[in-house]
């Protein structure tokens, strides 16, 4: 009996725990809609009493007719699609490079020294300062685009992804080295798996950091894509069509992030 009763008070307080739980998430739901909503009234309200000058600053339900507007033009989608193109090409190249370049400086500590200050200087050059050069490099088009979204995430992706396997517990290499392993052993079963939480967590920086670097290379050297609204909604003194693509890009960034997120959850839930 005096088991049973354990076992029903250990049930009952974990259940409060997960129902506590569940509900600070909605609660934190609810303040995030919550405080969305209050701005989105606040803007409007001031646009329409002339406290802002709609002109320059549009509001939301303007945003909505220029969104219904372009979705009525049939354009909208194919230049959301242009830039998701591009933002998801530059991401796996960013991957695929980034964790070959990461195994490389693990398998030499002779190229990693030499590599390291390269690294760092590159990784901390503004890369919109480098976006001019592409374009008279590779001319105007998709490849500038991509290469501009690899520019600004690869190699702060090198540098995380290598300092993540170099924290990966040195006693279990050591174990490997020690049964007779080899160093591409020691990588394949102790390195890479120790450091899939790095890995993740670098893959949601480098999603947005690959959208801005299409969106740069949108505004300088492309006729289709977000940025390119953008720069075109500028040019014509329609704010309403940059305040609609901008708004739109931030679904996208934050719908991305969310992706890569789910995949974290779901392994953590494996694990």
């Amino acid at each position: 009996m005096k088991k049973n009763n354990s076992s029903t008070k250990e049930l009952t307080k974990q259940e409060a725990f997960v129902k506590a739980h569940r509900h600070y998430h909605h609660r934190i739901s609810f303040y995030r809609i919550f405080i969305f909503a209050l701005f989105l009234t606040i803007w409007e309200v001031c646009a329409n009493t002339g406290i802002i000058d709609t002109f320059f600053f549009s509001s939301p339900s303007r945003v909505v007719l220029c969104f219904i507007e372009l979705v009525t033009e049939k354009a909208l989608f194919m230049h959301i699609g242009i830039t998701l193109f591009e933002t998801f090409l530059s991401f796996f190249l960013v991957f695929i490079i980034g964790l070959g370049a990461a195994t490389m400086l693990w398998y030499s500590a002779g190229i990693s020294e030499i590599a390291e200050p390269y690294l760092v200087v590159l990784n901390s050059l503004p890369k919109s300062a480098l976006a001019p050069l592409f374009i008279v490099w590779l001319g105007t088009g998709t490849p500038t685009i991509i290469v501009a979204g690899i520019s600004v995430a690869l190699f702060g992706s090198i540098i995380s992804l290598y300092t993540g396997f170099k924290q990966v517990d040195p006693e279990k290499i050591t174990l490997i080295y020690t049964l007779g392993g080899t160093k591409k052993d020691a990588f394949r079963k102790v390195v890479l798996p120790g450091s899939i939480p790095t890995l993740l967590s670098t893959m949601k920086v480098n999603i947005g950091l690959a959208l801005v670097g299409v969106i740069i290379g949108e505004f300088l050297a492309a006729r289709r894509g977000l940025g390119y609204l953008i720069i075109y909604g500028s040019q014509v003194f329609q704010m309403h069509m940059v305040i609609t693509s901008i708004i739109l890009l931030c679904i996208i960034a934050m719908g991305l992030y969310q992706l890569i997120q789910w995949t974290e959850h779901y392994y953590k839930k494996k694990v």
